[in-house]
């Protein structure tokens, strides 16, 4: 067996392994830390760095070159798979999760640094130098191309970031493993020692891989105060709704969308002052967001209503009710209603790729813009965009963060929306789960503030007074004298303020 070619195979693995971990890193970072720029500029120059100090230390490695390849194998498939479940329960136990996060990348990209240099001096006995320098540099670039599709489309989607990372961590142990035999002649001692090392590293893994659910349940559980009752990883968020003495709560991502004990403040501040300033008879409604169908059950309140699209990104969301009853319930199967049409799509993109007849109303009700991704959906590209599916005496309501805790974001999101043309009521109101909470009442038009929320609907929360009393703002929460920048696809202002703005409460 000509062991030249099958080494080259293992420079593919080493490299699509190494930018695995690196992807994972970036990744859980930005899931749990947010502000996904920075976390992925940091992993990946942290990553590179170490690579380069691995590099720089394969030097002081003169003997038993074989030997040391394959124990540096095995400590990477001890590393990097086992990096993901623990930083996941770093993150919820510790509290200096960053230390740990950068530590581990330096870690991994050093013992990844060291393994090229080691395989080619392992192989230049073998080639003239320029081919083992063009071959192995091209098949680590192969390597890094591989990982770089896999992620995305195949390995976060259907395997979740634990799972990718065990699996890859078992890649790494069996290239060690088989390095034993595959370098048997240039071995000179401890080969026995090595074998059973790595097939205990590899069982160990495939026990963590099997048991994944049970690790992530396990970081969870001290993530929840609550019980948890419904946990599931879409390709786009982690999805987790808990059960506790104040009812039941979602969360996407670690982060609150709602507790069905003060849900409905929040859903009828978000959606009846839209219906309150287009007057009378609304027909057709937009719904951006909002996949928990609360924004419906209020929407569908209204006899005139006769379509109501939905667009939202996640499956995972808009068919949660049937997995958990209890979102049915709280909804009132607003699914159901015929006159709901759900669409599962990048809001940004469907806005941008469809025409269609005009909306009377638009409720829009995605997360906080805690990184760029959602960033964008809060910007004037977006609003254009937005603004080209309304009727010119449309009304729209976007639910806007805090402005007692991130006053400048608020105000970001409000000056964006002048910006591109719309007249803009600001209100808030106070949800318990949340705090203070604020939204944007804008319509193309100008037009007087709605003192009193429509007659005849069935409400928990509004009356006259409390209605009239949202669009009062404290001195506390008013507009900055400071310059609010606008938010733009090109600046993403937006985000960097509100990563400013919640991390002082974290």
């Amino acid at each position: 067996m000509k062991r030249t070619p099958l080494l080259f195979l293992n420079v593919i693995i080493i490299a699509t392994c190494g930018l695995i971990y690196e992807l994972l890193a970036g990744t859980l970072s930005s899931y749990v830390l947010g502000d996904s720029v920075t976390q992925f500029s940091l992993i990946i120059g942290i990553y590179l760095f170490a690579m380069g100090v691995g590099s720089w230390a394969s030097r002081y490695i003169d003997r038993n070159i074989a030997e040391k390849f394959v124990d540096i194998e095995l400590a990477v498939a001890v590393i990097g798979g086992f990096s993901a479940p623990l930083l996941f329960l770093t993150f919820a136990n510790l509290s200096y999760f960053g230390i740990v996060l950068y530590s581990m990348v330096f870690i991994i990209g050093t013992l990844v640094g060291l393994e090229i240099p080691l395989l080619m001096r392992i192989l230049k006995d073998e080639l003239d130098f320029k081919d083992l320098v063009s071959k192995v540099l091209a098949l680590d670039y192969i390597g890094a191309l591989a990982a770089s599709l896999l992620f995305p489309i195949f390995l976060v989607p259907k395997l979740g970031l634990n799972r990718t990372s065990l699996l890859f961590g078992m890649l790494n142990a069996a290239v060690g493993i088989w390095g034993t035999w595959l370098l048997e002649p240039l071995i000179k001692r401890n080969i026995n020692i090595l074998r059973v090392k790595g097939f205990v590293i590899l069982a160990l893994l495939f026990i963590a891989f099997i048991k994944a659910d049970s690790l992530t349940t396990l970081a969870e559980d001290n993530l929840f105060t609550d019980n948890i009752i419904y946990a599931k990883s879409s390709p786009y968020q982690r999805i987790v709704v808990t059960k506790g003495k104040t009812g039941h709560a979602l969360f996407l991502n670690g982060n609150l969308q709602f507790n069905s004990f003060d849900e409905y403040r929040y859903h009828e501040a978000l959606v009846h002052p839209a219906f309150a300033a287009f007057g009378e008879n609304p027909k057709r409604i937009l719904v951006l967001g909002g996949g928990d169908g609360l924004a419906l059950r209020e929407i569908l309140k209204y006899k005139s209503v006769e379509n109501v699209t939905l667009v939202d990104l996640d499956p995972g969301m808009t068919e949660l009710s049937k997995a958990l009853p209890a979102l049915a319930e709280l909804n009132r199967n607003a699914y159901d209603d015929p006159r709901v049409s759900v669409t599962n799509a990048d809001a940004f993109f469907w806005l941008d790729n469809n025409t269609l007849e005009p909306f009377d109303i638009a409720i829009v009700d995605f997360p906080d813009p805690n990184n760029f991704a959602l960033g964008k959906l809060y910007t004037t590209r977006f609003y254009k965009l937005l603004k080209s599916k309304l009727k010119p005496d449309s009304a729209i309501v976007i639910q806007c963060t805090s402005p007692l805790i991130a006053r400048k974001s608020y105000w970001s999101i409000i000056k964006t929306l002048e910006a591109v043309g719309f007249i803009v009521k600001p209100y808030q109101t106070t949800v318990p789960s949340f705090g203070v909470w604020g939204y944007a009442l804008a319509k193309l038009q100008p037009f007087e503030t709605p003192s009193k929320p429509p007659a005849n609907i069935d409400l928990k929360f509004l009356n006259d007074n409390s209605f009239a009393s949202m669009f009062d703002f404290p001195s506390d929460t008013t507009l900055p004298l400071e310059e609010i920048e606008i938010n733009r696809l090109d600046n993403q202002a937006l985000v960097r303020y509100y990563e400013m703005e919640w991390r002082r409460f974290e």
